[in-house]
């Protein structure tokens, strides 16, 4: 991964913008990393892999009818099977 400071980024913008397009580049300033440029190809692998990724809820963020229908749920009949798996 190639990586600019910020100034020399906004210098030479032009430059770097055909660059990404073969690697992306982190952009750092006062020694830290402050974000990449990434191509269009690798932004829209990213925002395809985040909608991919598990979202987590607690029981705080469920409504009462969404618990209710949670606790009303049973498993398809053809899965019983693998109950016999935790006993």
């Amino acid at each position: 991964m190639l990586e600019v400071t910020a100034s020399q980024f906004v210098k030479h913008f032009g430059e770097d913008k055909e660059k990404v397009q073969r690697q992306p580049t982190a952009i750092t300033s006062h020694g830290r990393t402050s974000g990449y440029f990434v191509s269009q190809h690798e932004y829209d692998e990213y925002l395809k892999l985040k909608s991919q990724a598990r979202q987590v809820y607690g029981l705080d963020d469920l409504t009462d009818s969404t618990i209710d229908a949670l606790s009303k749920a049973e498993m398809n009949a053809e899965h019983n099977h693998l109950n016999a798996l935790m006993n």
